[in-house]
């Protein structure tokens, strides 16, 4: 069970990063100065560098949650389930449940999350280095599923270059005022077709 003190901490997180995606959606990320964000938040910058070291992290610490998200899968696959076929079977579930993370939720407020990501450069720059931290750790997860080191490392970034692209095609559709629901039947083909394109490729050692 979480303590009280640990509570208190998620509560004031929280509370600073809904002060804070308000104003960067209402006014834009680079018109918007921390000492804005902590007085919205009620609370001193200090503390606000406390929870977030830099301003950048307001936004994508909602991506944290991701960012090893498919080396997770891989490491948590069923006895017998390939890496490859416990993703796929992953990223077709995040589909249905419309995932925000997986561009398939239509959300006004999530659309213009995803605008102000993909349209602010020193965001898309920070963004970069999640991705970079995912790959070493999908590396790791595959090198313990058996496969050697260069292996690895080259199936990673093709994985979870295949995932952003994925993604990044639901939320252009989405972003020209396609309904998800109605975009959903196109988005589970395109995620089969790119992963049979990955079995063709890596298949003869991920399955």
């Amino acid at each position: 069970m979480t303590g009280l003190r640990e509570r208190k901490k998620l509560q004031t997180r929280t509370a600073i990063s809904k002060a804070a995606i308000a104003l960067f959606l209402r006014s834009g990320f680079d018109r918007v100065s921390v000492v804005e964000v902590a007085e919205a938040a009620e609370v001193s910058k200090r503390t606000l560098f406390k929870y977030f070291p830099t301003k950048e992290d307001l936004v994508l610490h909602r991506f944290a949650d991701h960012e090893t998200e498919t080396a997770r899968v891989v490491l948590d696959r069923a006895a017998g389930e390939t890496p490859l076929a416990a993703l796929h079977r992953f990223f077709l579930d995040r589909l249905a449940e419309r995932d925000p993370a997986y561009g398939l939720c239509d959300d006004p407020e999530v659309l213009a999350f995803y605008r102000m990501v993909s349209t602010t450069d020193s965001l898309r720059a920070r963004l970069m280095q999640y991705g970079t931290r995912g790959d070493a750790a999908l590396t790791d997860a595959l090198r313990a599923a058996n496969a050697a080191q260069t292996t690895a490392y080259l199936a990673a970034r093709q994985i979870n270059r295949t995932f952003l692209v994925l993604v990044e095609l639901n939320w252009r559709q989405l972003a020209e005022g396609r309904r998800a629901d109605d975009l959903y039947p196109e988005a589970v083909a395109n995620a089969n077709h790119a992963f049979d394109l990955l079995r063709g490729g890596l298949g003869d050692h991920f399955g």
